[in-house]
């Protein structure tokens, strides 16, 4: 939440710098309070635990958060029971026809990295997302794929396949600290991989739009800011669980896939050991800063999203 200065106080111009969130008191009398309206397009296999990871970092934050789960409209889920589908999930063609506005969108990533865009099944449906995004959605912030898919077909940027998968818990920098989506960051933090493609930093450089976060030497660009298109594009997972990549490797071992043991993850990279979580604050901070700038800046009147 912001803090309430006078907008000549010193101090209102140093922490403005500085990246920590300032209102100013004519701002403040101005601002009207409604619960804020989230979409989460979970494209996910595993539905619910998908649910759950960004649940629970949207639920941090002391404001009301309405949230709205979206799935693809043709698009079968054979990993989550049909009556959980039915109870709790709009196909999107139904939220697009409602005329409904939202404040924010998340759109997760889908375990099809190995495919070129255009041979994903939804491929059609999911560019009417992107682009129904510029007139109905305030805010949006793709994940792992969904990022990589959004910044494809927003700038034409290519992700590129890996000769081997980039796995583990990766140390990170901070390339913006006065960035408001990054308030409080570290200069460098640890945030999970687990992907067999990645986004070149010089073709995401390359787009006077485009403006990388957070870079790894080892993994590449993680967290890029499109201003243009009011979006978000990270290609790791902050949202991930302390036993998430353990699930991914169990589960490749159990299946006889060559996999090496998650980097960084397990203490001295012992599989037999509990891992260690060592990203949950700042993913926390993240998602945080990201609700805090949709609050500040989205209209009071939903139907003005967009214009």
């Amino acid at each position: 939440m912001p803090i309430k200065l006078p907008a000549n106080l010193p101090a209102f111009d140093v922490l403005s710098r500085e990246g920590v969130m300032v209102m100013s008191d004519e701002r403040a009398a101005r601002q009207d309070i409604r619960p804020l309206r989230f979409g989460l397009l979970n494209l996910m296999p595993k539905k619910i635990q998908t649910e759950n990871q960004f649940a629970r970092l949207l639920g941090s934050t002391p404001l009301q958060i309405e949230l709205s789960l979206i799935r693809m409209s043709e698009h079968e889920t054979k990993n989550t029971a049909a009556e959980h589908m039915a109870e709790f999930y709009r196909p999107f063609r139904e939220v697009a026809d409602s005329g409904e506005k939202f404040d924010g969108l998340i759109i997760t990533g889908a375990p099809i990295e190995h495919l070129p865009f255009q041979d994903v099944t939804y491929w059609d449906e999911l560019t009417d997302v992107f682009n129904w995004t510029q007139s109905h959605v305030h805010s949006t912030f793709g994940v792992c794929w969904g990022g990589m898919a959004m910044i494809y077909h927003f700038h034409g940027v290519q992700k590129h396949i890996l000769d081997a998968k980039a796995f583990g818990c990766v140390r990170h920098r901070n390339c913006a600290p006065a960035s408001p989506y990054l308030r409080g960051f570290s200069d460098d933090m640890v945030i999970p991989v687990s992907r067999w493609t990645e986004m070149k930093r010089d073709e995401i450089a390359a787009h006077n739009g485009l403006n990388i976060l957070i870079d790894s030497d080892q993994t590449g660009p993680c967290l890029v800011e499109d201003a243009g298109h009011r979006a978000l594009y990270i290609f790791n997972h902050f949202e991930y669980d302390s036993g998430t990549l353990k699930e991914e490797y169990d589960r490749d071992v159990a299946a006889g896939k060559p996999i090496n043991v998650p980097e960084n993850y397990y203490p001295d990279n012992d599989p037999s050991q509990k891992p260690l979580n060592r990203w949950r604050s700042h993913a926390h901070l993240l998602y945080g800063n990201w609700i805090n700038e949709i609050y500040q800046s989205t209209p009071y009147d939903l139907a003005h999203i967009g214009h």
